[in-house]
């Protein structure tokens, strides 16, 4: 009987502390009332997150047929649509991975990469903004535990950043997420399980060859890591080519993961006839 009061008491402080800073937040909408970050529009209910109902709703939710092992949304031929009606009730494979096997198992997003969800990416990647981890965090828990055997996991690991890069930001995105999304499925969080060796390189936009080229061997597990036997559920903010997710799995698979799955907020759709290794 007396553990579960002393639980209670410890988590005392930040509920009040959280409710505090709620009441501030109210007032502050009161008196000095904010636009959303992403359209400028005037928030008219109160909350900790600056981006109106409207634009979270606009997010363009990933559904219907996706590439089983990628994720990729996919626009149905009439053979594959026969398939499908078929009995074979499974998403089948889109070009790319019918041609090239990746070292995850499966990847799987919340929403395509487009329009309002950049900006919100963008806030989230430079700003640290603690509400919209949350937002996510939430939306990703929602993607994992779908029905679906493929999100099944032991440990949560994000997606690292290069040393330089960390200590220039402060912190990393997929952290954020992954630490948020780790405590709604009660999984354990291994933030420092990988590492970046190298970093990205400087010029802003990468082709899709040179996005591979730029993460072949660039990951690795730190030494003593315990990830033997494991399946691991690998977070990041956006998808693009898989790049990444790849080599980060190629790292955990080399060091004893039986399984990687990748979860991503956001999740770009690219021509996959202009997608090269």
């Amino acid at each position: 009987m007396g553990k579960p009061a002393a639980k209670e008491l410890s988590t005392g402080r930040p509920r009040l502390a959280d409710w505090l800073a709620a009441a501030g937040g109210s007032l502050a909408s009161i008196f000095l009332p904010a636009g959303c970050r992403l359209c400028q529009e005037l928030l008219t209910s109160v909350s900790r997150l600056p981006i109106c109902g409207q634009c979270l709703a606009s997010f363009p939710r990933i559904s219907g047929c996706i590439c089983r092992v990628c994720g990729l949304p996919l626009d149905l031929t009439r053979d594959q649509t026969a398939e499908v009606e078929g009995g074979d009730r499974s998403p089948t494979l889109c070009e790319q991975c019918r041609d090239d096997t990746y070292h995850f198992d499966c990847a799987r997003s919340f929403a395509r990469y487009e329009d309002s969800l950049v900006r919100a990416i963008v806030l989230l990647k430079f700003e640290e903004m603690d509400p919209l981890a949350d937002w996510f965090a939430d939306r990703l828990a929602e993607v994992a535990v779908h029905p679906s055997r493929e999100m099944q996991a032991d440990v949560i690991v994000p997606v690292p950043l290069h040393k330089d890069r960390h200590r220039e930001r402060g912190f990393n995105q997929a952290e954020l997420l992954s630490k948020r999304l780790a405590r709604r499925l009660r999984l354990p969080h291994q933030g420092l399980l990988l590492v970046r060796k190298r970093p990205r390189p400087n010029k802003l936009l990468l082709t899709n060859r040179e996005r591979w080229e730029a993460v072949r061997g660039a990951f690795a597990t730190r030494p003593g890591s315990q990830v033997d036997n494991k399946r691991v559920l690998l977070v990041d903010d956006v998808m693009t080519t898989g790049a990444t997710l790849d080599a980060c799995a190629r790292a955990l698979r080399e060091a004893g993961a039986t399984s990687v799955v990748g979860l991503t907020v956001a999740r770009a759709i690219l021509n996959p006839r202009k997608v090269g290794r």
